[in-house]
């Protein structure tokens, strides 16, 4: 049984239905805020999933071959504290949760976790601040930018991801972290799909590598629109697709420790 925290009752709706789909793994969806969980609640739940928006972890788990069953914690906090969407109050937002989050992390000791954060954050000193506060609780935390382009999409969506592993409790069952070779840390970087054979750098088209050598740009358009006029339910697509991860990214990130 998974536990998912999730506060926005049209998310949390959302979460229902995937879990009654058997898209992500059948748990309970408690939609008080984070700020109202205390440790007891969580003691019978093996995987948790907080801040967990329409379940992108959690399928992502599901991509990697994460058995439903096998303990993870996992968590998006609230970007709008540090990104260009929200105000930037930084640390004095209420919506600036990983202390919340961090409290749950000290009293219980989950042996992995997966997060992400917008990469502005990090300017910000916000990943400062994680992994000061992981490694003073016998915490090591690794960090890396990935953009929605490093698995093909055809839009940049850059954001920073975090893996925090236990140091006393090591990698129980996970296998050593992937070392990049050069060649694949450049495709990477540069957004580029093995798939396809598509690179997508940083402007608003996707760069094709042809037959003569040369890369040329193909203008893209996003596949949801912020128009929603007239289209029921539209805007909670929206807000939904908006706040949620990338989960093949996500799955990349977990394969790294399976």
């Amino acid at each position: 049984m998974n536990y998912y925290n999730e506060n926005d009752s049209f998310a949390a709706q959302w979460l229902e239905e995937l879990i009654k789909d058997g898209l992500i793994g059948a748990g309970e969806v408690d939609t008080r805020s984070i700020e109202d969980v205390e440790p007891n609640d969580l003691q019978d739940f093996k995987q948790c999933h907080f801040f967990a928006g329409i379940g992108g972890w959690a399928y992502a788990a599901r991509l990697s071959g994460w058995g439903d069953d096998r303990p993870m914690w996992t968590g998006s906090p609230p970007c709008q504290p540090f990104s260009v969407a929200g105000d930037k109050k930084g640390f004095s937002d209420e919506r600036h949760l990983w202390p919340v989050w961090f409290n749950l992390i000290r009293e219980l000791r989950p042996s992995i976790i997966f997060g992400e954060q917008v990469s502005a954050a990090i300017n910000e000193g916000w990943l400062d601040q994680v992994q000061a506060d992981l490694e003073s609780s016998d915490y090591a935390c690794g960090a890396v930018i990935v953009p929605a382009s490093g698995v093909g999409a055809l839009h940049r969506r850059e954001r920073l991801w975090f893996v925090v592993n236990s140091v006393s409790k090591g990698l129980e069952g996970h296998r050593q972290p992937e070392r990049l070779s050069e060649k694949k840390r450049w495709q990477i970087e540069a957004g580029y799909s093995t798939e396809t054979g598509v690179s997508q750098p940083w402007g608003s088209g996707v760069s094709v590598d042809c037959a003569d050598g040369k890369f040329r740009t193909i203008p893209t358009e996003p596949a949801l629109y912020p128009l929603a006029d007239g289209i029921p339910n539209r805007m909670g697509v929206l807000r939904g697709a908006g706040n949620a991860i990338v989960p093949q990214v996500a799955a990349e990130i977990i394969n790294l420790f399976i």
